[in-house]
């Protein structure tokens, strides 16, 4: 059944390029506008009495007038984990940094050895919490790493979770596999730990239709360039996407990620002029992480260098235990936004169409016929309120494909 909504204050996020700069005079905004949806898409947008008259439609009530804007896309998460980090959220603070952390066998083994212990029940649990406060921010669709498991076993079980979750949730959940995190200390070699994965885990993994997508951590104490890129290019001949952890404490990842025509190359903290303008006469999208910058107290990604040299530009929020347990989108795009001077419209567009694209979607992120109705209502009247606000302007209702649901 067709049925209108509205009326709003509606920024459409239509019409926008899909890379480079965008200036605020460009957004498509509709005053007292109403949205036609059925089926879960929407049908038409447009002045909400004009709609209202034209056809005879069930209307769904507002307590109040509002801005109306695209459901967030969230396209860099590491949701699924057990345990906190809080040990080393203060050896940071203690002049300890994350390579120091992680080599001393905190960081990220620390999360493993919780994940693994966890059971499947827990860690869906605790997922869960985390995906419905992340849809009650307006975040209605994200993506999920594994990566906390390091073993044929846990990875599974990490990604069963997931998969479960993402039957189950009313946000769409993208699953990735980052098997390749960090090598576990079961193996003595990356090369070793690397050809255990094509061999072993990521055939399950696409047999059992457990993830479309492989990520991998390139970095010093991680994964070096050459057998990144060895394990990427035997990944995208058993059918996977890629997406990269690129060029967060050194360089050479977005090369990778550019070379294997990865949907995605995220981090960018340290990339230089050199990396920015590949990435930018790329199809790989440029994915910023400013949670991580916050979390770890290091510059932001250069996300207006990116945009000015002509990236396709994400934002995502990186959430996870150890560097980025804020997990708050909004309030991490709009600190983005004051720092590296980003208009509106390109920070609303890292979280919307372009965040979408990093995830190989291209039917949610703006307010336009066709695309699914995943929405989002700010009880403000200026949609410039709502980064003003720093993210503290929570959002009043959020629809999936068309339901409606209050925070």
């Amino acid at each position: 059944m067709k049925k209108l909504i509205g009326p709003f204050q509606i920024v459409t996020m239509d019409h926008l390029n899909e890379k480079g700069p965008i200036k605020d005079n460009q957004l498509e905004i509709i005053n007292s506008g109403g949205v036609i949806i059925e089926d879960g898409l929407i049908v038409e947008t447009g002045n909400f009495d004009i709609l209202s008259k034209r056809h005879s439609l069930e209307v769904e009530p507002l307590d109040e007038y509002s801005v109306l804007l695209p459901g967030m896309v969230d396209a860099h998460t590491h949701t699924c984990f057990a345990g906190s980090r809080a040990n080393d959220y203060a050896l940071k603070i203690d002049g300890f940094s994350y390579q120091e952390i992680l080599s001393k066998g905190g960081g990220i083994y620390d999360t493993v050895n919780k994940t693994r212990n966890a059971s499947e029940k827990t860690l869906f649990n605790l997922t869960k919490d985390r995906i419905n406060n992340l849809f009650n921010s307006g975040v209605t669709t994200l993506e999920i790493k594994s990566g906390y498991g390091l073993s044929l076993k846990d990875e599974l079980k990490m990604l069963e979770v997931i998969s479960d979750l993402s039957k189950q949730s009313i946000a769409d959940i993208i699953p990735t596999c980052l098997a390749a995190h960090v090598k576990p200390v079961e193996f003595d070699t990356n090369a070793e730990y690397l050809s255990f994965l094509t061999a072993e885990l990521l055939p399950k993994v696409k047999q059992r239709n457990l993830s479309r997508r492989v990520d991998i951590f390139i970095e010093k104490n991680a994964f070096q360039t050459e057998e990144s890129l060895e394990y990427l290019k035997k990944a995208k001949k058993l059918g996977f996407d890629i997406t990269v952890h690129a060029d967060q404490f050194t360089t050479g990842g977005s090369q990778v990620a550019i070379e294997v025509n990865a949907r995605s190359a995220d981090h960018l903290e340290v990339s230089s002029k050199k990396e920015i303008k590949s990435l930018a006469n790329s199809n790989t999208v440029a994915t910023v992480l400013p949670g991580a910058s916050l979390g770890l107290g290091i510059p932001f990604a250069p996300a207006r260098k990116l945009l000015d040299a002509g990236c396709c530009l994400a934002i995502a929020s990186d959430y996870n235990p150890g560097s980025a347990p804020m997990g708050d989108l909004l309030v991490q795009a709009a600190m983005l936004s004051i720092y590296q001077k980003l208009s509106f419209a390109e920070t609303y567009a890292g979280i919307s169409f372009r965040a979408a694209k990093a995830l190989g979607l291209n039917n949610r992120g703006k307010i336009a016929a066709g695309q699914n109705a995943d929405l989002v209502s700010f009880p403000t009247n200026d949609y410039r309120e709502i980064l003003y606000n720093q993210g503290q302007l929570k959002p009043s209702i959020v629809w999936k494909k068309g339901g409606k649901y209050t925070p």
